[in-house]
């Protein structure tokens, strides 16, 4: 299994390149591992340069978590931090740092 960087991960999930989404989705096809530091870039990016909410990058997770071809770095643990974020409930809007922990960025760095 190939594991794919940041950028693939962010592809899948902006869809903004009709021509390197095409590239990811192939790239992933025959299935791709996602490190949790790679997750945690693409967390980034999505909520730094996209500008996306914290409430959209929990979807994006989401989508990542249960996606055919993708197996994300335990799983279980991702799962639980973001359903955890979930039950907190944060208003949109919310700051880029709180949202960090809210999404359980602990998962990946210790």
């Amino acid at each position: 299994m190939r594991a794919v960087d940041t950028n693939v991960l962010v592809r899948l999930v902006t869809r903004d390149d009709p021509r390197q989404v095409t590239a990811a989705e192939a790239f992933v096809a025959r299935g791709a591992w996602v490190s949790h530091v790679v997750l945690g870039e693409a967390v980034w990016v999505l909520m730094s340069v996209y500008e996306l909410e914290a409430p959209a990058v929990a979807t994006a997770v989401d989508m990542l978590l249960n996606h055919r071809d993708l197996t994300l770095q335990d799983a279980e643990a991702v799962a639980a931090a973001l359903e955890q974020y979930r039950l907190s409930s944060p208003p949109p809007g919310v700051g880029l740092e709180r949202s960090r922990t809210l999404l359980g960025y602990s998962f990946w760095n210790g």
